[in-house]
């Protein structure tokens, strides 16, 4: 069994948020055939289904952002699960609007969220980090996460959400290249557009040659002046100077 857990705050004032799109895309999974209408336990919302046959919990936790880890914990510790069997998903203001990007474990990056799951839950869940981009400024952030998203926004808001719950199996099943693709695809971008490319290896230093081969082969040779060496090279080459 998996929980898919989206985070936000409850109620219609924080609904059209960028802190919600957690929210937003375990209500677009939900909406798909085979999930049960949304009903109160755990501190939370919850609706049950089963994505690529496996039984699936989503969760909204009602508690807000801050004490997340609460419900999700108590709904895991309910069902006997680990935090390998949790799916997290947020918003990340350190990627730009529309990017997505999967992971498991690792830091909180500030998200009060986050950290009230690290807490409840242990850290090794994955995590499904939807970008909503960054005001520019510290001291705006505030104002953008808790502000709902703009008109304009909706040009890629329904699409990524869209496209997240159509192919919620992929999350299900680990798929998580595939379905960033399936995401990157549905907002405009091109698949693997962020893979790293492959380093160069540097180019191998000739082998040292000796004083003979440098300068049979033309090149300038590093003579020694004096001594037994000196004397063999003046009598093979001629003694020329340089």
């Amino acid at each position: 069994m998996l929980i898919i857990a989206g985070l936000g705050n409850p109620g219609s004032q924080y609904a059209g948020n960028r802190h919600n799109i957690g929210f937003m895309a375990v209500d677009a999974i939900q909406r798909r055939p085979g999930f049960s209408p949304w009903s109160k336990k755990f501190k939370a919302l919850i609706s049950e289904g089963e994505l690529a046959g496996e039984k699936v919990l989503l969760i909204k936790p009602q508690t807000f952002m801050n004490l997340s880890g609460e419900a999700v914990g108590e709904a895991m510790r309910f069902y006997k699960l680990g935090p390998e069997n949790i799916i997290a998903i947020y918003d990340e203001l350190d990627l730009p609007a529309a990017k997505a990007r999967i992971k498991t474990g690792g830091g909180h990056g500030g998200h009060n969220g986050v950290k009230s799951l690290d807490a409840h839950c242990g850290r090794e869940y994955r995590r499904l980090r939807l970008g909503i981009g960054h005001p520019g400024a510290k001291e705006l952030v505030h104002n953008h996460v808790l502000g709902d998203f703009a008109k304009v926004d909706q040009t890629w808001l329904a699409p990524l959400l869209d496209a997240l719950a159509d192919n919620a199996e992929m999350l299900v099943k680990a798929e998580d290249s595939q379905l960033m693709n399936k995401l990157a695809l549905a907002v405009g971008g091109k698949p693997d557009e962020e893979k790293p490319k492959p380093e160069k290896k540097p180019a191998a230093k000739p082998a040292g040659q000796s004083h003979i081969h440098q300068a049979r082969s033309g090149g300038k040779p590093n003579l020694p002046t004096s001594g037994p060496m000196a004397e063999m090279l003046k009598k093979m080459f001629g003694g020329k100077g340089e």
